[in-house]
């Protein structure tokens, strides 16, 4: 006598994304080797309009201020500089190396037009905040609306 067993059709869909998932973690698990020293690094960026301004925030921990340089080109705004390592060590005394020393570089386009000479930036706890104030021209306008008196008996 046969038994009849019950099919759970996304039990199947499952199982396979299970599978999918490990094959990628397995493909990308060594890209974290890479020698960072040999490479430039890319750090992240926020970048948010004000009425006035633009503002454009990156971490930076461990960086010294006189090792950034920052630059706008026809619209671009470019933050490069170098971290250096203060310590030897020997290369096979690592167990892990992700500390990334070497030069690093990162330009966005800005969303509106700024006035360079007036740009400001700081550098506070590890976070460089660049303050860029907008142009006339790239400032939000307002228009007020006149409202005209109802005369009475014409429409």
């Amino acid at each position: 006598m046969a038994s009849l067993m019950r099919w759970y059709p996304f039990s199947d869909i499952r199982s396979l994304r299970r599978h999918r998932g490990r094959a990628f973690d397995d493909f990308f698990r060594g890209f974290h080797l890479v020698p960072w020293e040999s490479a430039e690094f890319v750090f992240p960026l926020d970048v948010y309009e004000t009425e006035e301004s633009v503002v454009v925030k990156a971490p930076l921990p461990g960086v010294r201020t006189e090792d950034v340089d920052i630059s706008i080109t026809e619209g671009i705004l470019t933050i490069k500089g170098e971290t250096k390592s203060e310590e030897e060590v020997k290369e096979e005394s690592y167990h892990r190396r992700e500390l990334r020393y070497g030069s690093f570089c990162r330009s966005v386009p800005l969303p509106a037009q700024v006035e360079h000479d007036k740009a400001d930036a700081v550098f506070e706890q590890g976070i460089l905040t660049v303050t860029l104030p907008k142009t006339a021209e790239a400032k939000p306008k307002t228009i007020k609306v006149k409202a005209h008196p109802i005369v009475e008996g014409k429409s």
